[in-house]
């Protein structure tokens, strides 16, 4: 259960709805797994029936594991996420799992609006319960366009700035002596591969081309490193 919060705290939830919870659930061992996802643990709602907790519900989305009647026509979580997010816009959205040891029962798939199939290998196609909760819930929380990586500061640097940082590496070579003069074409070739294999930054390559000055600076100002006796 603590895995279960987590999960639902990581996707941005916190109404967590249990259905005839076990009585021997450990409530401190509980409280111990959930850690920060704490609060969706200590608010959440128990019903005695499934039909009494989704009451107010307009799609109930059930997790199914196996193949059978009335099971054939699911979805997976990533097709059913932009619908199920539709109608949670306007009313509560349930997403059902079942127990660990039983899944879902047929008997309870009658109060389903959308039936959901986490794609897995054939042979072994149930999931651990907290893991079948942090797919769905992950998939929803793709579908919601809540998460936005952060970009890049400066811009991608242009073939010009590019041929002025490759011309400081070329010299930087010639003053540490990297290679033997006929060799350093064929170098800077392969340092060309290495460093345009990505888009470099105006800032990347800001860094890079004082990096080579600097290479050049030392080479004709520090005096050379004393060997050991």
């Amino acid at each position: 259960m603590g895995a279960i919060c987590r999960a639902m705290q990581n996707c941005g939830l916190d109404q967590l709805v249990l259905v005839n919870p076990s009585p021997d659930m450990d409530p401190v061992e509980l409280r111990k797994m959930a850690l920060k996802a704490l609060p969706v643990y200590k608010n959440r709602q128990e019903f005695d029936s499934l039909e009494e907790a989704v009451a107010d519900c307009g799609a109930v989305a059930m997790t199914s594991g196996v193949d059978g009647f009335y099971r054939d026509h699911a979805s997976t979580p990533r097709q059913a996420a932009p619908e199920l997010l539709e109608i949670a816009h306007q009313k509560p959205v349930a997403i059902v799992f079942g127990s660990e040891d039983k899944g879902m029962r047929t008997e309870e798939l009658k109060f389903a609006t959308h039936l959901l199939r986490i794609p897995s290998h054939q042979a072994y196609s149930s999931l651990n319960l907290s893991q079948a909760v942090m797919v769905v819930l992950h998939e929803l929380y793709q579908a919601s366009d809540d998460f936005s990586l952060g970009e890049e500061k400066t811009p991608p640097a242009d073939h010009r700035f590019m041929e002025r940082m490759f011309d400081c590496w070329d010299q930087a070579m010639q003053d540490i002596h990297f290679c033997e003069d006929e060799k350093r074409d064929h170098m800077m070739l392969g340092l060309r591969r290495v460093m345009t294999r990505g888009s470099l930054t105006e800032n990347d390559v800001k860094i890079m081309m004082g990096l080579a000055r600097q290479a050049s600076w030392a080479a004709k100002n520090l005096p050379p490193a004393k060997e050991n006796a």
